[in-house]
């Protein structure tokens, strides 16, 4: 690899994750947005129920459904397969799906490897405020109007957002959220996960579905300098509410074993523990798997 054409922006990024993980600030933004303008309750419409917002969405999923398969077409975005479909059932009557954050085409590899499973079309995806709000062109029209639920700075709109998530689990529809937040580009490791989404699946009673994806360099290298990815998206089993605890401890069980699936997955994959470079995440991350692991001897099933 030549580091002369490596692109700047790349090389900036990937020293700010190694800066971040020592930190263990693992949740926080490494690109160098713009800051993001507030969304207002007006300014979007998330249950898509406008006539304007239906004929946007059907436009917007078309033209991003053959920019994606285009991309695929040209070996550009490389899916080399998937494990675990038989898990997919748990998608029936709406669910919960997390996945590591690394790129911006991994919600598509994602719904891509699991859109013949959904019992409804759409596969709706939460995204951060800034990518709703800033992008111009092609890619902004995407952001809003492809099945988006963008986050907001904004009371009033997050009391929005909260209500119509809970009202798309409830009628079955299946939404992907990023645990670990922020996109750290190409890091192949699964961040921490906050608990956030843990609690929208616990209060809408529907099953949370960990997904991780893998990578392996292509022999390619990309117009950035670094080699091309090559994806496996793997499918863990879902994980069911224990409706025996309240929401704080049930959502925190939820994502303390969907974290311990992927740490899991990690390191059979890649075949090295996981170890972060910071000791206290490396303590909290042991700590969390060895909580999930007891109370799996003690008799808790994962996927019920």
């Amino acid at each position: 690899m030549d580091e002369t054409k490596l692109a700047p922006d790349r090389i900036e990024v990937l020293k700010k994750i190694e800066e971040y993980e020592r930190a263990g600030r693992f949740d926080e933004d490494v690109e160098n947005d713009p800051p993001a303008p507030e969304l207002l309750p007006d300014k979007v419409d998330y249950l898509c129920k406008k006539w304007t917002s239906k004929i946007s969405r059907r436009i917007a999923n078309r033209v991003g459904d053959r920019f994606f398969l285009n991309l695929i077409k040209k070996d550009i975005l490389v899916i080399d397969g998937v494990e675990g479909e038989e898990h997919l059932s748990a998608l029936a009557n709406g669910a919960v799906i997390t996945c590591n954050h690394f790129s911006a085409f991994d919600n598509y590899v994602v719904f891509h490897c699991i859109r013949k499973h959904l019992p409804r079309k759409y596969l709706y995806k939460i995204i951060r405020e800034g990518n709703y709000t800033n992008f111009p062109g092609l890619y902004g029209f995407l952001f809003r109007h492809c099945n988006t639920l963008p986050l907001s700075s904004n009371r009033r709109t997050m009391m929005n957002f909260m209500s119509a998530v809970n009202t798309l689990l409830k009628r079955g529809e299946s939404i992907l959220i990023y645990p670990e937040q922020g996109m750290w580009w190409n890091y192949k490791k699964p961040r921490p996960f906050k608990v956030g989404g843990f609690k929208m699946a616990y209060n809408a009673n529907v099953p949370v579905l960990p997904m991780f994806i893998t990578m392996t360099d292509d022999t390619r290298l990309g117009p950035d300098g670094y080699p091309i990815q090559r994806f496996i998206l793997h499918i863990m089993p879902p994980i069911y509410p224990d409706k025996t605890l309240g929401g704080k401890l049930g959502a925190e069980k939820m994502r303390d074993e969907a974290y311990a699936l992927c740490k899991a997955k990690y390191e059979e994959v890649y075949g090295v523990p996981l170890v972060y470079t910071t000791e206290t995440a490396s303590e909290t991350a042991t700590e969390t798997v060895e909580n999930a692991a007891a109370k799996l001897e003690q008799g808790e099933n994962v996927a019920n």
